[in-house]
């Protein structure tokens, strides 16, 4: 028997049946997403049970209750992911609060509580519950928009399997094993944070870590919270969640700034899709890289776009204009101001560079404003001032007025390109080369960029505040890195990318807007640009390869001749399409909108091509490159796992590639993988070996005091090591030299593999 429900009661099973499956559907592109990027990572040798730990520690410990601050603090809902997003951003703010205050207080064991805290304060006080829920968001994703930046973020992490995960152990197991330099120095500050505030410079013990190393708390917090080991958080775990939240903060903050959904999506994709435009096979382009090669190799500026983001969108709501109706997104209200505080004073610490940059953009939105309305703009003077007063803080306390090396020489960063180095030119000559550089610096690292042209365009450079904001951020970063020496300006020109992006995808929207094109002229749009994304790549993957270096010029000439080639095709197109328009009236007026696509997707092969150099070399293809053998792993965490994180090491390594004589001081692996500070490891990163630009060590009785106790010991030497300097163990690593036979009579071997001895030399009386 059949029974057939019929009237209200059917109305409503039906009702119901869609509204369930609707929201199946919309949680669907998350659930992929996540799943594909833990395959990923399974596949890269990590444990189901971390994942489990670290989705755990990130859903309780970050996104629980920064989400319930966040609804606090903004006026009212728009979307769920944007309180989700900015929710996280702001736990990772909670989270760097939280260490500061256990640490001082000596409380790391119970630092857990820190999530119960904010969350207990949310039950028990009466006017915070309704935080807990929202009865109606006004807004709601589309599913092609979510499905879209699921793709963003699963794209970005199948290319980090590819040219990282995939070619880095997260514990070396060979002797042969290589990784870049920076990654056992990044985890060494991980562990420095992991045990100590304030941070000293790990490979010295005593000496003051004046660096930007916040990001590394999250790193350490992860471990001790969530009880994952340190270097699956920094081999594995970190990096592909901070950049998925980096993809979905960025299309949640080009939606709130632009009032367009897709402007984010647009900016997400151009931040974690295209590469940087070039036409070469090699691991390292001529002016650096955007986002190819930089997210791994350096945690803290991947970090520091995590809480840049954020920080754009609140500080550019705030630049909002009252009567901008046309925006639809609810403004946040006054609580922006505590959100631009508490995100300008963690960026300020972040990366050195985040903050600069956004003043330029504040400045510039200053200028525009008070000469469009002949009047100072007060607000934007304030938050001008609360970004001054922030930086100067972290300058202060935070950096102490280290310099890592930069100085003012206007375009010392470029100007290799067109050295002479004894070659006859003329002026025409000389002239034509330095207009080369200057036009291949921006087509390498500016082309997605081109967005902000036709915006300019068609504004008639009639902009709102928040967009002359991000114009003056855009434009910020890359001035500053042509103004300043040394590599650490180019950090300046990454923090001014998502400015540059969320401009340049309202400025493409914009265009698109005018070309008024039905639905399927924009999926034709859509798979035209794939089309061309893939030609491209094909022929760049087939006929690309490494740089010449017979001339300084010589490695911009295989991107200046795509361009060139690309540039005529697209001449030879317009003038076709201008023909063609005459008979198909649907050409008309949406040339422009085809051309600023094609240039915008340009960049695609670059993540591929980083792919194809990287594939299946050990420790990936960069050249600067640190021995990291597994006797010595393993000696460095017998260490770990026998002595107290107050008791100093001293070993007899120095070099990265294991020799006594070392020039570069570069060896980190001891204090990375032993999480406790070294008397005298590497001491190349130090801020004071970058200030005094010398390879020896500045203490020289410091160092051969270190060094006699392994070749020359004495019982008073050894002694002094103790009682003075804290060490209790002695790290002798016999590939580098072996430690001197008398060494035995004056300490005890309590670990020996082989390679790697460890002797200890008791604990100091009193201890």
């Amino acid at each position: 028997m059949t029974l057939t429900v019929t009237g209200p009661a059917a109305v409503s099973a039906h009702t119901r049946g869609r509204v369930a499956t609707a929201w199946w559907w919309r949680w669907l592109p998350f659930a992929a997403a996540l799943s594909t990027v833990s395959g990923l990572l399974i596949a890269a040798d990590t444990d189901v049970l971390d994942i489990l730990r670290y989705l755990a520690y990130g859903t309780f410990s970050l996104a629980l209750p920064g989400t319930l601050v966040y609804r606090a603090l903004r006026r009212g809902p728009h979307t769920f992911i944007e309180d989700v997003a900015m929710g996280i951003a702001v736990g990772l703010v909670l989270e760097l609060a939280a260490w500061a205050t256990f640490s001082a207080l000596d409380l790391r064991s119970v630092v857990w509580l820190w999530p119960v805290v904010v969350i207990a304060l949310f039950v028990a006080v009466p006017g915070l519950r309704r935080h807990w829920r929202v009865a109606h968001y006004p807004t709601r994703p589309s599913l092609a928009w979510s499905w879209a930046l699921a793709g963003v973020a699963v794209w970005f992490v199948a290319y980090l399997y590819g040219v990282f995960l995939s070619v880095n152990p997260i514990i070396p197991g060979a002797e042969s094993t290589e990784q870049f330099l920076d990654l056992p120095y990044q985890l060494s500050l991980a562990g420095q944070a992991k045990h100590h505030l304030p941070l000293d410079v790990p490979q010295v013990a005593g000496e003051p870590l004046h660096y930007h190393w916040f990001a590394y708390v999250h790193l350490a917090m992860t471990s001790m919270v969530g009880g994952i080991d340190l270097p699956v958080v920094t081999m594995r775990l970190m990096v592909p969640a901070i950049c998925a939240l980096i993809a979905v903060l960025t299309a949640v903050a080009g939606w709130r700034l632009s009032g367009r959904s897709w402007v984010g999506v647009a900016a997400a994709a151009m931040f974690f899709v295209i590469g940087e435009f070039d036409f070469a096979a090699a691991i390292w382009p001529p002016f650096g890289t955007q986002a190819t090669f930089v997210i791994w190799p350096s945690l803290s500026m991947t970090f520091s776009w995590a809480l840049l983001v954020p920080l754009i969108a609140v500080t550019g709501e705030l630049l909002r204009r009252e009567h901008e109706d046309d925006n639809a997104v609810p403004r946040l209200g006054r609580g922006a101001f505590v959100l631009m505080a508490l995100f300008a004073l963690a960026s300020s610490a972040t990366k050195a560079s985040s903050l600069p940059v956004l003043g330029g953009g504040l400045a510039l939105a200053c200028l525009a404003v008070a000469v469009a309305n002949r009047r100072i703009p007060w607000r934007t003077v304030n938050l001008g001032v609360l970004v001054v007063v922030a930086q100067l803080a972290a300058t202060a306390v935070i950096f102490g007025f280290q310099t890592y090396g930069i100085s003012i020489a206007p375009l010392n960063n470029i100007s290799w390109a067109w050295a002479a180095q004894g070659e006859p030119r003329s002026i025409v000559k000389q002239v034509l080369i330095i207009g080369a550089a200057f036009a291949a610096y921006l087509l390498h690292l500016q082309l997605r960029a081109a967005g902000i042209i036709p915006l300019l365009w068609i504004r008639k450079a009639r902009l709102e505040p928040v967009q002359w904001f991000l114009l003056g951020g855009a434009i910020a970063g890359p001035v500053l890195h042509l103004t300043l020496s040394g590599y650490a300006a180019s950090w300046f020109g990454r923090a001014a990318f998502p400015f540059s992006l969320i401009l340049s995808a309202w400025g493409y929207a914009l265009v698109l807007d005018r070309a008024r094109l039905s639905a399927r002229g924009r999926a034709l749009l859509g798979c035209g640009a794939a089309a061309f994304a893939l030609a491209l790549t094909a022929v760049t993957w087939k006929y690309a390869t490494g740089y010449a270096f017979d001339r300084p010029y010589s490695t911009i000439i295989p991107m200046l001749k795509l361009a060139a080639v690309l540039g005529i095709a697209a001449v030879v197109a317009a003038i076709a399409w201008r023909l063609a328009q005459r008979r198909l009236a649907p050409l008309r007026g949406r040339g422009g909108v085809v051309l600023l696509t094609a240039a915008l997707v340009a960049g695609a092969p670059g993540l591929l091509m980083d792919v194809k150099v990287s594939w299946g070399v050990p420790g990936g293809p960069y050249g600067h490159k640190a021995r990291v053998p597994a006797s010595a792993v393993q000696a460095a965490r017998w260490v770990r796992d026998h002595s107290d994180p107050a008791e100093v090491v001293a070993t007899n390594s120095h070099c990265s590639r294991l020799t006594r004589e070392c020039p570069s001081a570069d060896s980190f692996w001891l204090s990375a993988f032993a999480e406790r500070s070294v008397l005298l490891e590497g001491w190349a990163f130090a801020p004071r070996a970058q200030a005094l630009g010398r390879p020896e060590f500045w203490d020289q009785e410091l160092y051969r005091l270190n060094e006699d106790a392994f070749y020359a010991p004495t019982a008073q030497g050894l002694s002094g090591l103790r009682t003075r300097h804290g060490v209790r163990y002695l790290v002798a690593v016999r590939e580098v030299g072996a430690e001197s036979g008398l060494l035995q009579g004056l300490a005890t071997v309590v670990y020996d593999n082989g390679r790697v001895a460890v002797y200890d030399l008791g604990k100091p009386a009193g201890a």
